[in-house]
């Protein structure tokens, strides 16, 4: 946990946000990674993911099964989906989600949002060509050699 906070105060200091996450996988330090949205031009630079990624290559997998995470801060809702698809097993976070909130990181409406029902969301959801894209869905499905995820 220590070195996600450190991270996260270089974060800060490098012009990216105060945010820094580590992963470790039987011991040992297989992903780190500080926020870097703003440095980088990339809304998906958080700290969480730049780990995880980084965890994934360093380990040749995308899976990181038995895997925990030490995050500065409790993980927002995209970290929290990318910390679940990565298959990390447990999650130790300092700060919350009220001190990020306290600072301008408030997650509320993105939270509140995934709870109303795509007619009511705020951000609209339109489907188009379900019966051509479905075709994809079906290619992979009948793959004897898929990898599942």
């Amino acid at each position: 946990m220590r070195r996600a906070i450190a991270l996260s105060c270089q974060g800060a200091a490098a012009g990216g946000g105060p945010f820094g996450a580590v992963v470790v996988k039987d011991g040992l330090v297989v992903g780190e990674g500080r926020n870097a949205v703003v440095p980088d031009q990339d809304p998906t630079a958080h700290a969480e993911v730049v780990a995880i990624r980084r965890a994934c290559a360093a380990l040749g997998t995308h899976d990181l099964t038995g895997a925990v995470i030490y995050t500065s801060c409790e993980p927002c809702p995209m970290c929290l989906g990318a910390i679940w698809w990565a298959r990390i097993g447990e999650i130790v976070y300092a700060n919350d989600r009220a001190d990020a909130a306290a600072i301008g990181f408030d997650d509320a409406a993105i939270y509140e949002e995934v709870c109303r029902p795509l007619p009511a969301r705020r951000l609209p959801l339109r489907r188009l060509l379900a019966a051509e894209a479905i075709e994809a869905f079906r290619l992979w499905d009948a793959q004897a050699d898929k990898v599942p995820y």
